[in-house]
Formats: C-alpha cells, sequence, structure tokens
C-alpha cells in the first residue's frame, strides 16, 4: 500500500466517523425534538415482576420501574416540563397546522379538566385517547410523543413516556398468548401514551386470528387504567375509520381525530434544511434547487411509499453518501469541506453520471 492509499483511507475513516456522529445526533425525529427522559420507552422489565409473576402474585406498578419493593432501586424521574415550552415546540414544528391547532385544543381543554378537578367541581367525560390518521412519514409517532409529554406536564400521566407497538408487538401465535403479550406492553406504557401504529392491521378477518384478543385486552386497560394510560391508534384513513367503527368498544372510546396532510414540497424542503442545520452541513450554490428537484422526482416516482419526510431523510442520507465519496477522491479536505454539500453531491444521488450543469 503506498502513501497515497493510506491518506485515502485515512480520510475515508474521517468521514465515516463524522458522518456516523451527525447522524447519531439527529435523533429519531427528522424535526430534532430534544429527547428527555420522560419521553422514552423503559424497555426492560424489572426482574422482581417477572419473579412475581411466576408465583402468581400481581404487583401494582411504580412511577419508575412497574413494580412494588425489589432489589433494584427506583429510578428517579425529571420534573414534568414546562407547559410554554411544550406550546413553542409544537409551534416551531414544520407544516402541521391543522395538527397544531388541535393540539392546542386539547391543552387547553385538558388544562381546564384538570383545574376543574383540583377544584372540586365535576367534569363531564372527557377522553384523552385519540385516533392519528395520513401517510407514513408525516409527524404521527412525533406529536404522539410530544402528547405523552404534554399530559405529564398537565399532571394527568405521571410518567409520560411512549411505548410504540404494532401488530406484532401485541399479537402472539397461539390461544392464551396475546392477552399475556398485549398486558406486557400496557404494563411498559402506564404512566404514558400507548402508540399503536398500523392498529388496523389487528381485525384479522380469520376465524383463527387473534387480533380481537388483543382489542379486548386493550379496551379493558384502557377502562381499568383511565387516569393514568392514553392510547393513541394511528394508520391510514380510511382503513382506521373502518377498524374504529368496527367495534363499538373502539367506537366508545376513540371519538377524536387528528388527520396529518402530506408534506407540500416547501414543507420538505425545510425539513431538509433542518437536518443539515442540526447535522453541522452547509448548502453550497445551487444545492438547494438541486435538492428541490431530487425531492419532486423521488416523490412523484414514490407517491405514498416516498414516505414525507421519512423519504426526505433516506435523500439525505444518500446525499452525505455521494459527499463522503467526493471527499475521499480529494488529497485533503478542511473542516469547511466536512460541512458543505454540493450541487454536484445531490446530482450523483439522483443517480446522474456526468457532474452537474
Amino acid at each position: 500500500m503506498d502513501k497515497k492509499d493510506e491518506i485515502i483511507l485515512r480520510q475515508l475513516e474521517v468521514i465515516r466517523s463524522m458522518s456516523e456522529n451527525n447522524l447519531r445526533r439527529m435523533g429519531t425525529d427528522f424535526w430534532g425534538a430534544p429527547k428527555t427522559g420522560g419521553a422514552t420507552t423503559n424497555a426492560d422489565a424489572p426482574k422482581a415482576d417477572e419473579a412475581a409473576a411466576k408465583d402468581g402474585k400481581k404487583t401494582p406498578p411504580t412511577a419508575a420501574n412497574g413494580g412494588e419493593g425489589g432489589a433494584e432501586k427506583a429510578e428517579e424521574l425529571p420534573p414534568p416540563e414546562n407547559i410554554d415550552d411544550l406550546r413553542a415546540e409544537l409551534d416551531s414544528y414544520i407544516g402541521l397546522a391543522e395538527v397544531k391547532q388541535e393540539v392546542t385544543n386539547l391543552i387547553n381543554m385538558a388544562t381546564v379538566f384538570k383545574r376543574r378537578q383540583e377544584a372540586g367541581l365535576p367534569t363531564t367525560d372527557f377522553s384523552l385517547h385519540l385516533v392519528f390518521t395520513g401517510n407514513p412519514g408525516t409527524g404521527k409517532t412525533m406529536i404522539a410523543r410530544l402528547m405523552a409529554r404534554i399530559y405529564r406536564s398537565l399532571g394527568i400521566l405521571s410518567k409520560g413516556q411512549l411505548v410504540e407497538v404494532d401488530r406484532s408487538g401485541l399479537v402472539a401465535g397461539y390461544v392464551g398468548q396475546t392477552a399475556i403479550k398485549t398486558q406486557q406492553q400496557i404494563q411498559k406504557a402506564l404512566g404514558g401514551v400507548l402508540f399503536i401504529d398500523e392498529a388496523y392491521a389487528l381485525n384479522g378477518k380469520s376465524d383463527n386470528d387473534f387480533g380481537q384478543e388483543a382489542i379486548d385486552t386493550v379496551l379493558k386497560a384502557m377502562e381499568d387504567h383511565r387516569d393514568d394510560l392514553v392510547v393513541i391508534a394511528a394508520g391510514y384513513d380510511e382503513l382506521m375509520e373502518r377498524f374504529i367503527h368496527s367495534n363499538p368498544g373502539l367506537e366508545s372510546r376513540f371519538n377524536r381525530y387528528l388527520h396529518f396532510d402530506d408534506y407540500s414540497t416547501d414543507e420538505m424542503v425545510e425539513i431538509f434544511k433542518m437536518q443539515c442545520k442540526k447535522g453541522c452541513y452547509t448548502l453550497a450554490d445551487g444545492a438547494e434547487e438541486e435538492v428541490r428537484a431530487f425531492i419532486d422526482e423521488a416523490n412523484d416516482a414514490g407517491g405514498v411509499t416516498f414516505g414525507n419526510a421519512r423519504g426526505v431523510r433516506n435523500l439525505f442520507e444518500q446525499i452525505l453518501t455521494e459527499q463522503a465519496n467526493r471527499l475521499a477522491r480529494m488529497e485533503t479536505f478542511t473542516k469547511e469541506d466536512l460541512m458543505t454539500i454540493t450541487k454536484d453531491d445531490v446530482w450523483k444521488a439522483r443517480g446522474m453520471d456526468c457532474d452537474a450543469p
């Protein structure tokens, strides 16, 4: 291996390391919403609870670990976030105008409901459970996570975590196992939000399908833990409409719908630019126009499958790959080079063999 090859290998390692660090720092939200201790899923079930379950003893959950006593020290929750800060975060999200208004309405209603309770005044039945409808990548999970934090800030939920599941996380393959599997997810979600993605898939058509068992278990939990559990069901518009109206229990508990529109091209370009800002990247002259064309092209070709903000992130990663390829061909490069996305990077990511015009 000659000296030039060694230099190229070192450059590739630097590029790989920086790209991984930048993507990791962006987190799971396209919009860069901060992660908080109250908004994460506690996936590790306490060992004490497992032992108690084998002995047939029912152990009530605590705010920290879902079990009473046990050898593990209870995890201390961070303090609830300020509701004004959460409102500001909601306003900072790109697009989602109708969703923002509905969430604001929910905040106001929940605030008054809580205040009337504290004042000893009678309150009307007020369901916090929600149905989110819309195509993939339109921000449903992000808003569900924010709602969990909002409800905790208002004192409605004790922990404010989000537990995200789909059919595979609730339904088992044998008789009697689905209720146990679903109950495990419910226990993780107590004090927060159980977010069921593609919830309509629970409504199986065959006689030996166990989806209905999962639905029944969730409905019972919504009643048993009505003071410290919120369920959000999400999926495509028509499929969710049919799913909710197929079961009187679902229909009576889910009476508030939030529809998430697809993002416009302008909004997706803004999402891309926010990804750049969060990852410490800048767009060189002419690059933004190429990004817009790339998004339009991919969105037209993919339609629903493009995935809105999810599709934007995929394009972003493809462009970073082309940037890394370009830098690897350079003898040396500066910190500014590492931060710059050029018109050619986008052009090559679009699959063009020649340089951008």
